[in-house]
């Protein structure tokens, strides 16, 4: 037997020792794993269209030294996050380790936090995608604005036709990718690691080459409040200081997050144990360094920080737009850009139809039978895959959808990672007494407290006007979940497999592979 062939026969081993079958395509090496994650942060999209966020608070101190301290917690969150995927290498990723540490009522409202996270991500994503080709291919480059169709349901809900439209067809072209096959995704998204290395590398050569001003690195160290009008009012006036600089955390929580998905795709990858948390905090890691490159250039190469931040919601394009570099070279970052954030979004859907996958496998979600099959001959969940982008879809018809999304996804997120860190803290050394190749050590409860304290900062950075119907939605939410769990689900939900379960599973273990004879598994 080769030593691929043994590193499948463990992986295998794993996943039925935790009382599952090998029913997706084991097809992502460790760089396919790490790419996946990489290019759902995809520092291209949330780098861009949330940098608003960091400016029109404190200006370029909020954002170089937000990302700095952002990033800082978000890669103590990812080593966290790493060491528990290292015991638990299952699609489905968060909600099983919660389920795990922290029991099945834990684990169930983790796989609601996280799943609602991930089609918000999905969603928002599609949506920068939408508003980049606007902004930077088609009212550019061909004089359309893409404003002129609306529809008007009632004088307070107003849809963006073409907005619902692009985004659609994006959505299905995502969906059709992931439908035929981990391998096609896996190829794609191995293209888009490399492709935003590159356009990121491109892009900050090329602003600092045609920099309209001479560079003043005093702009990254210098505080100046933005809220208010003189931010263009992407937050309301706060007159502290510290107030402000905690708002423009946003920009880096919905930057920095998506890095799960080297969890959910880890039944997809090979030697999961060792190659799912060297994916994800690799992944946080260098989107970290060279995220704080391209936004310190954003600001550096402003004609002025002050009439950056008035723009508003604009100030990205106020500051590419002002850039001397030749016009041919900004329509191919134009491109390169957009497509970047397309197949950001396409990591996202993988991601998420995973997850759905996974928590429909344990019987946590409605029609959870439908939602769980796995195609015999693509090797996909293509029910979960189409679910998931057509709720995406209809998340988007809110008309200030990015916003709103953008917000609530990194939130959901960053409470659904937190979660089961904050379970492994109480169940080290009890119910969790064997770790797995990525192990922290001594620095184990250390670190699980800094990511639990510091990923709550993170997540409650969008609860503040004008973001305050996420926190709405967050206690609506809560309240929801703590109702149904009582009244309906602690006693349907039958959570994970655990104990004499998984010892039951194992009889149906093969049966359930044999369907998949034939079929392109490794």
């Amino acid at each position: 037997m080769s030593k691929e062939d043994k590193v499948q026969e463990h992986d295998k081993k794993i996943l039925h020792n935790m009382g599952y079958a090998q029913e997706l395509a084991r097809r992502m090496s460790g760089f396919s794993n790490f790419a996946i994650s990489f290019s759902i942060i995809c520092i291209l999209a949330g780098g861009i269209t949330t940098f608003p966020v960091a400016l029109s608070t404190g200006g370029g101190f909020s954002v170089a030294m937000g990302w700095i301290f952002g990033g800082l917690i978000a890669m103590i969150v990812a080593l966290g996050m790493g060491q528990i995927a290292s015991s638990f290498p299952t699609a489905g990723g968060l909600y099983h380790w919660s389920s795990h540490l922290g029991g099945k009522a834990w684990g169930w409202a983790t796989a609601w936090f996280n799943l609602l996270g991930l089609i918000f991500v999905v969603s928002s994503v599609d949506v920068g995608v939408y508003i980049l080709f606007r902004e930077l291919i088609t009212k550019p480059m061909f004089g359309v604005a893409l404003d002129n169709w609306m529809l008007t349901l009632s004088p307070a809900f107003t849809v963006d036709m073409w907005q619902l439209t692009i985004v659609s067809l994006f959505l299905i072209s995502q969906a059709l990718f992931n439908h035929y096959g981990i391998k096609v995704t896996t190829i794609l998204t191995d293209f888009s690691g490399y492709l935003i290395f590159a356009v990121a590398a491109i892009l900050i050569v090329s602003l600092l080459a045609f920099s309209p001003v001479k560079l003043d690195f005093s702009r990254l160290i210098t505080f100046q409040n933005f809220t208010g009008d003189s931010g263009g009012g992407v937050y309301p006036a706060h007159p502290s200081a510290a107030f402000a600089f905690l708002l423009s955390l946003l920009f880096v929580l919905y930057t920095l997050t998506g890095y799960d998905a080297s969890a959910h795709t880890s039944e997809e990858t090979h030697d999961a144990q060792v190659n799912v948390p060297k994916g994800m905090w690799q992944a946080v890691m260098w989107s970290w360094i060279s995220g704080f490159i391209m936004v310190a250039t954003f600001v550096l190469v402003l004609p002025s920080v002050s009439e950056g931040a008035a723009q508003g919601w604009n100030s990205f394009y106020f500051m590419y737009g002002s850039s001397l570099m030749p016009n041919i070279l900004r329509v191919v970052l134009s491109v390169g850009i957009v497509l970047a954030n397309y197949l950001c979004a396409l990591a996202g859907l993988t991601s998420c139809s995973r997850m759905m996958f996974a928590f429909s496998r344990d019987g946590g979600l409605p029609f959870s039978k439908t939602l769980s099959h796995v195609s015999t001959q693509y090797r996909t969940p293509t029910y979960a895959i189409w679910t998931s982008a057509v709720i995406a879809v209809l998340s988007t018809i809110y008309g200030n959808a990015f916003v709103v999304l953008s917000t609530a996804c990194a939130v959901f997120l960053y409470l659904s990672y937190v979660m089961p860190i904050a379970a492994g803290f109480f169940a080290e050394g009890k119910v969790w007494k064997e770790k797995g190749p990525f192990n922290l050590g001594a620095w184990s409860k250390p670190n699980a407290v800094i990511a639990v304290l510091g990923g709550i900062v993170l997540a409650i950075t969008g609860f503040f006007p004008p973001n305050e119907k996420v926190f709405y939605l967050t206690a609506a939410m809560v309240v929801v979940m703590v109702v149904l769990w009582y009244a309906v689900e602690r006693n349907r939900f039958e959570g994970v497999p655990e104990g004499d379960k998984i010892k039951q599973l194992q009889k149906t273990i093969a049966e359930i592979e044999a369907k998949y004879d034939g079929s392109p598994a490794d």
